[in-house]
C-alpha cells in the first residue's frame, strides 16, 4: 500500500482535479449523493467508510443471506436500475445474479471489487474446475486491495471529491492493517497442531492460508450443492482421527448438516463441541459490532481462538 506516500499523492490529486474541470462525471453533482447499490454486506461496509456522506448506499444482501443462492427480486432490479454505481464481489460469488449484473453494465457503471487482486494470489479449488475461490475477504490484506478498487471507482465517477475518497480510504486502510495484525496475534495463541478450522462450507480457505490454519468444510466453496451422507461420514472420520475439539456453524448456512457431523463424530467415541457461530458470507445485524467488516473479522477470530484454546486446556486438565 505504501501509505507513507499517500499524503503526498493526495496533494497531487487535489492539485490535478482543481486544474481539470473535465474530470467530473456528468451524473455526479456536488450537492446530490451518489446512488450506490452493493451486493454483500462486506462491500456495503467498505463503500460507507470510503464514500462517507457523499454516497447513499443500498445493500441488497443483509444478515444471514447466502450470496451463492441469492436471486434478485423485482425490487432489487429496480434498485439496480436506478443506481449510478454498482459494486459486487465477482468471481461467481453472486452466481444467480450474473445475467442481471451483465445487463446493468451497459447503462450503469458496475465494478467487481475482486478485479483489483492479482490473480496469482487467488485460490483455485479443484472442484471449481479452474474458477477462483471468491471468499477473499477472509485475508484482510487481500480485502485491502478491494478497498482500493472501490476508492478508485468512486474517485473516477465523482472526481470533485477525489481527495475525500482517498483520505477516507487511507484512514480505513490503516484500521484494516491493525486488524490484520490482531488476527495474526490471536491465531498464534492456538498451538500449531490445534489450528484446524472445520466449518459448514469451504469459505475460510483464504483465512487458513493467511493465518496458518488447516481448513475443512462439509460443503464445497459454494453452498449450491448439498452435502451427502458420505460427506458427513468422511468429515466425521477426519475430526475423530485428528481429535479436533471444536467445529463451527455459520450464520448464513443451516446448522443441521454440521449437527449431523457432530453426532457422527460422537458415535465414533470422540466428543466434539460446536465452538460457536462464525460469519462467512454475510455479516451480523446492522448497528452491532458484528454488522461491520472489522467487527465480523474480530468476532470470528475471537470465537475460533476461544473455542480451540478452551478445548485444548480442558483436554490437558483431563490428561493430568
Amino acid at each position: 500500500m505504501q501509505r507513507r506516500y499517500i499524503s503526498l499523492f493526495l496533494i497531487c490529486i487535489f492539485v490535478y482535479i482543481g486544474c481539470d474541470p473535465k474530470g467530473k462525471s456528468p451524473d455526479a453533482s456536488v450537492g446530490d449523493k451518489l446512488r450506490v447499490v452493493t451486493t454483500i454486506g462486506m462491500i456495503t461496509d467498505v463503500v460507507k467508510n470510503v464514500g462517507g456522506e457523499r454516497v447513499d448506499v443500498t445493500g441488497l444482501m443483509g444478515p444471514g443471506v447466502d450470496p451463492h443462492l441469492y436471486k434478485a427480486s423485482a425490487g432489487d432490479v429496480q434498485r439496480l436500475t436506478s443506481a449510478q454505481l454498482i459494486f459486487y464481489n465477482g468471481l461467481h460469488l453472486e452466481s444467480k445474479m450474473g445475467d442481471i449484473l451483465a445487463k446493468m453494465s451497459g447503462d450503469t457503471k458496475t465494478v467487481a471489487v475482486t478485479d483489483a487482486v492479482d490473480r496469482s494470489l487467488l485460490l483455485t479449488p479443484p472442484e471449481f474446475e479452474g474458477q477462483y475461490d471468491p471468499h477473499l475477504w477472509f485475508d484482510v490484506t487481500l480485502w485491502m486491495e478491494a478497498v482500493g478498487k472501490i476508492r478508485d471507482a468512486l474517485s473516477e465517477f465523482d472526481s470533485d471529491n477525489t481527495l475525500m475518497y482517498y483520505t477516507n480510504a487511507e484512514r480505513y486502510l490503516a484500521k484494516l492493517a491493525e486488524l490484520h495484525e490482531y488476527v495474526k496475534a490471536q491465531a498464534e495463541r492456538v498451538p500449531p497442531e490445534q489450528r484446524v478450522l472445520v466449518t459448514a462450507h469451504d469459505a475460510f480457505n483464504y483465512f487458513g492460508k493467511a493465518y496458518g490454519f488447516e481448513v475443512r468444510g462439509l460443503q464445497g466453496i459454494s453452498t449450491a450443492t448439498e452435502a451427502g451422507i458420505a460427506d458427513v461420514q468422511e468429515l466425521a472420520k477426519f475430526i475423530a482421527e485428528r481429535r479436533i475439539p471444536a467445529i463451527f456453524v455459520e450464520s448464513s448456512v443451516s446448522s443441521r448438516s454440521l449437527e449431523a457431523v457432530r453426532a457422527a463424530v460422537n458415535s465414533k467415541g470422540f466428543d466434539v463441541i460446536i465452538g460457536g457461530e462464525l460469519f462467512s458470507d454475510a455479516m451480523g445485524n446492522e448497528g452491532t459490532p458484528k454488522g461491520t467488516y472489522i467487527g465480523m473479522v474480530r468476532h470470528n477470530i475471537d470465537t475460533i481462538v476461544t473455542a480451540l484454546t478452551r478445548s485444548t486446556s480442558t483436554s490437558s486438565m483431563m490428561e493430568d
